[in-house]
């Protein structure tokens, strides 16, 4: 029921759940650790680990799709048209964005 924007964004962050989930749960298994170093560097595995997944399932999912748009989530790319998620948002939920709106 959304505009384009709004699920855009939407999908975004369920992009960043994922990827937070996938940490915490990495971290949880892992139990303690000696120093911070550990921690960031078996963060940055799991990120790196992660990034090789999916984009080897876009590379299958580019061969096999033939309608592509060129509109992936990919490694670096910005999402835009917050202002136009926002906008659509106020108008669809007036009466919880008032008071956070300028």
């Amino acid at each position: 029921a959304f505009p384009a924007a709004v699920r855009r964004i939407i999908y975004t962050t369920n992009a960043i759940e994922s990827l937070n989930y996938q940490l915490r749960k990495i971290i949880k298994n892992r139990g303690h650790f000696p120093n911070d170093t550990a921690v960031v560097k078996l963060l940055w595995l799991a990120i790196r680990d992660i990034e090789d997944k999916h984009a080897r399932q876009r590379g299958k999912k580019q061969k096999t799709d033939t309608n592509t748009t060129g509109r992936h989530l990919v490694e670096g790319s910005s999402s835009l048209g917050w202002n136009a998620a926002l906008g659509a948002l106020a108008l669809a939920y007036p009466d919880r964005l008032a008071g956070h709106l300028n």
